[in-house]
Parts: C-alpha cells; sequence; structure tokens
C-alpha cells in the first residue's frame, strides 16, 4: 500500500514555470544569445545549475556557471516577489491537505534551489505538511538522472515499494522510472509538450485524486 508521496514543485505544486522563463529569457537576452523554444523545452525538471552548464557548452560562453545562476535567480526573485497572481495549482492543496490528513508521508524533491523551494513554501504556508524537502542543487546530476527521487525515498519512513512520485516533465518521469518508483504523470497547462509515456498513470486534474485513489496504487 502506498504510504509516502513525493511531490516535485514546479509544474506540479505552483505555476512558476512561467517566472522562471520570463527570467531565463530576460537573461539570455542579456547574454546576448538566442534560446529557442524547442531547446528551452527539453531544460524543463533541470536544476538551474544544470541548465546554465547545458548553455554556457552550447554557446561557448566565457561566463562562469555559478554566476549565471546567481544572476537568473535574482531575476527569477524579483518577479516573483512582485507577481500577486501567483497560484497553487488548482486542486494540489486540498490534495496535500487530504492525504496529510490521512497519514501520508509527504517529501518534495524539486529541482529548485534551497532558496526558492523556502520562499515558495513560506509564501504558500506549506512547511507543515512534509516531512522532508530535497533540492535538485545538492546533487551532481539533474533529473532525469534517478539520484534525487531514490534519496527522497530513503528519507521516507516506508521502504521504496511504498513510495509513489507526483511530476509533470519528460526528464522527472524518467527519473522516478529509473529510480523504480511508481509515477503519477500530471498533465499541466505549462507542460504539454513534454513526454508522459513512462508515467505509471496519467492525470490531468488534482480535484479527483483522493487518499483512497492513492493507496490503490500500486
Amino acid at each position: 500500500m502506498i504510504q509516502t508521496v513525493i511531490f516535485d514543485m514546479d509544474g506540479v505544486i505552483i505555476d512558476s514555470e512561467p517566472v522562471h522563463k520570463f527570467a531565463y529569457y530576460k537573461h539570455f537576452e542579456e547574454m546576448g544569445i538566442s534560446v529557442s523554444e524547442e531547446l528551452f523545452s527539453t531544460f524543463t525538471g533541470n536544476s538551474t545549475k544544470n541548465v546554465y552548464q547545458k548553455i554556457k557548452d552550447l554557446f561557448q560562453l566565457d561566463f562562469e556557471v555559478q554566476e549565471m545562476v546567481l544572476r537568473k535567480r535574482s531575476l527569477f526573485y524579483e518577479a516573483f516577489d512582485l507577481k500577486e497572481d501567483l497560484y497553487l495549482i488548482d486542486g494540489v492543496e486540498q490534495l496535500i491537505k487530504s492525504l496529510y490528513d490521512a497519514g501520508f508521508d509527504l517529501i518534495l524533491a524539486s529541482s529548485a534551489a534551497k532558496t526558492t523551494i523556502d520562499r515558495v513554501f513560506k509564501r504558500f504556508n506549506l512547511d507543515r505538511y512534509f516531512l522532508h524537502k530535497v533540492s535538485g542543487e545538492d546533487f551532481v546530476k539533474s533529473k532525469p538522472d534517478p539520484a534525487i527521487f531514490l534519496h527522497a525515498a530513503s528519507l521516507s519512513m516506508h521502504p521504496k515499494s511504498a513510495c509513489i512520485v507526483i511530476e509533470d516533465s519528460t526528464n522527472g518521469i524518467k527519473a522516478a522510472f529509473d529510480a523504480g518508483i511508481f509515477c503519477v504523470g500530471y498533465i499541466s497547462a505549462n507542460t504539454k509538450k513534454q513526454d508522459l509515456s513512462l508515467a505509471s498513470v496519467i492525470i490531468d486534474d488534482f480535484n479527483v485524486i483522493t487518499p483512497e485513489y492513492i493507496k490503490k496504487l500500486q
């Protein structure tokens, strides 16, 4: 029986992808590079550090990766703090609360930086529900490498077989698949170009999921 739910953050808990995209493209413009939509879509689920390592290699930039990461992060925080119409994904807050009340262990495993995760959790008062928050910045490789989900599962009080992952990106779903963890693929408004075919099940509405539904997943 499923007893632990591992959540991705961007595109699953909060619709912050447009803010991230705004910050990235503003920074790309500052650096004088042109990143196609097709190329940008392949970055979904990657940590900012890994995105900029790829950008640095592809465009042969002289900027240091950490320098680029900090600049993008600054642009993101500026946009995040000023954007009043920033909401949790429809249905996810109720899902989180109902799972918590039903006794599930909830763990976050996001490619986002710790400071970004903390900013989101503080804004929406989510800390009370989660046992652990795992950031992709603590791992050498980003999703689709399975390390972040294997680590998240190891933090659970239950075996990996009692865990599921909720993800919305091609890279995140492959990471869960390679980690050998049941994955619920979520079709979000901003990740419709993602390939969810490796997901164990696919949903497009959190409002239809209940603790009873989760318990039956295997």
